[in-house]
């Protein structure tokens, strides 16, 4: 059998089983040997549950000890891991159960009022060992799928029909993603990762946790983000801190208000930036207050996360998202449409990060995947002098709030269930280090619906980062002859009414 992403894990036991490798806010702190224990007994569990090879595990988890055991249990089985952020409501988790056919789900109640919710609905039964505490569900029998053989996970994003699509991340994905991520941040043994981000999306789970055990370094898993928490850890031991932009945001607003201009961090020796582009004056705003560089870099989970990097020195200029990671290849077709035809245009990687193609879905992944392997990734940049890639936009929409993927169909499609509303259109608009999700809602004349009832709507429709920050209504939105909705005028049309 072909190497798997769990080998990493058997080295760090050859070598060095007793060194730390988890922490989480339970007080729980694991070895590695005791990562390895806690993957037998939760193996056997699923096994005894009637789990086998190419069944797939739903984890509805936020980040803690026991749900890393859930990972290494499912690929201990050759069972593919279905990672679910807990807080998805239970319209978005049965579009997943429903596509995916889970043979078992498990779920970490100790941590997630949101997941608990759920296994009450799944019928769950509490388990508990040296894994820890989690609830099991079994809501469908065993269907092993041969298909699936080298896949390790499945992390689901929402097409543009607003049905869920599961992204097939093999385990050489992981492997490579996992070192790439590892060598870029010179991690080494003795490092300790924040581990905020959470592991049920590709930045969390590659970048952060598998880069971890890759090199034998610790990750101190937070399930959610506290800027006092995240303050705190790196004062304490955190050598190397993944974020969003909007973490560090609020880090450096909670410095501010405790009378601290910079983090002065004793440990810190790493600070990186994904999920959004970087702004200028923002960027330099940050390496003040971390006194480090702040690395960013390009990736989706198509990617397995990072294709390109930056290694920057403290106070370089530089605001792209770095040169391409050894062994990935890009290229810009300039005739793609949003391309200028003078090197401007959609961005194209190949590479051994690029997914296996989507679950049950030949035809997103062929439209995805060309001929010759390459990745068409809907963003649009262009590479400089220097081989650097600059991202300049999103062909496909994706807007991308607090480090979250949020499609624009889904939430449209949410806001579109209301009987009143015609029909609704939904765009990011850049603020500070993040994005926002405007809603644009068309409601026939004489219908009466405000915001706040809508809002109300979407509220058990939507999980949080969905949900539109403002919601405008209208009897009438910009639209072309056809009647298709004119997106890039929203914002000019609606100026006067935006907050």
């Amino acid at each position: 059998m072909n190497a798997r992403v769990q080998d990493f894990l058997a080295e760090q036991l050859a070598t060095r089983p007793e060194a730390p490798a988890l922490s989480d806010p339970s007080g729980a702190a694991w070895s590695y040997a005791d990562l390895d224990r806690a993957r037998v007994a939760l193996a056997a569990e699923l096994r005894s549950a009637g789990v086998q090879a190419g069944d797939r595990v739903l984890l509805m988890v936020e980040n803690c000890v026991s749900a890393v055991a859930g990972l290494y249990a499912a690929w201990e089985l050759n069972a593919v891991a279905i990672p679910v952020n807990a807080r998805q409501t239970e319209a978005e988790v049965t579009r997943i159960i429903d596509h995916a056919t889970p043979a078992a789900v498990l779920l970490t109640c100790d941590v997630s009022p949101e997941a608990a919710a759920h296994a009450a609905r799944l019928n769950a039964r509490e388990i508990a060992g040296d894994f820890g505490s989690l609830h099991l569900a079994t809501p469908l029998p065993s269907s092993p799928d041969a298909d699936l053989h080298d896949v390790a996970v499945l992390l689901y994003t929402t097409g543009t029909t607003g049905d869920p699509k599961g992204v097939m991340l093999t385990h050489s994905n992981l492997r490579f993603g996992a070192r790439a991520s590892a060598d870029l941040r010179q991690m080494l043994p003795g490092d300790v990762v924040y581990g905020v981000l959470p592991m049920t999306h590709v930045f969390g789970l590659v970048s952060v946790l598998m880069a971890a055990v890759s090199a034998g370094a610790k990750v101190r898993q937070e399930s959610r983000f506290s800027a006092a928490k995240l303050h705190a850890a790196t004062h304490e031991d955190v050598t190397i801190l993944p974020a969003v932009p909007q973490m560090h945001a609020l880090v450096m607003q909670y410095s501010r208000e405790g009378g601290m201009a910079k983090l002065a961090s004793p440990t810190l020796r790493y600070v990186s930036s994904g999920g959004a582009p970087l702004d200028p004056a923002w960027k330099r705003k940050a390496e003040a207050f971390y006194e480090l560089p702040l690395q960013n870099g390009f990736g989706m989970t198509e990617t397995c996360s990072g294709a390109s990097a930056t290694t920057n020195a403290l106070g370089s200029p530089d605001t792209s998202v770095g040169p391409v990671t050894p062994g990935t290849e890009c290229k810009i077709d300039d005739q793609a449409p949003g391309g200028n035809g003078a090197g401007e245009g959609e961005v194209l990687v190949r590479g051994p990060h690029v997914m296996k193609g989507y679950y049950r879905n030949p035809t997103e992944t062929d439209k995805a995947i060309d001929a010759e392997g390459w990745l068409h990734t809907g963003d649009l940049g262009k590479l400089d002098e220097n081989g650097r890639l600059h991202i300049l936009g999103r062909s496909k929409e994706l807007i991308i709030h607090g480090g979250f993927n949020v499609y624009p169909p889904e939430v449209e499609a949410a806001l579109n269930d209301h009987p009143r509303v015609v029909q609704s259109a939904v765009v990011g608009r850049r603020r500070e280090g993040d994005e926002e999700v405007l809603a644009f809602v068309q409601v026939a004349p004489g219908d009466e619906v405000t915001a706040e009832e809508l809002r109300s709507f979407v509220k058990e429709r939507l999980t949080g980062y969905k949900r539109p920050s403002q919601i405008i209504v209208a009897t009438d939105l910009p639209a072309a002859p056809t009647g298709k909705i004119l997106k890039h005028r929203l914002l000019t049309a609606f100026a006067d009414q935006l907050a």
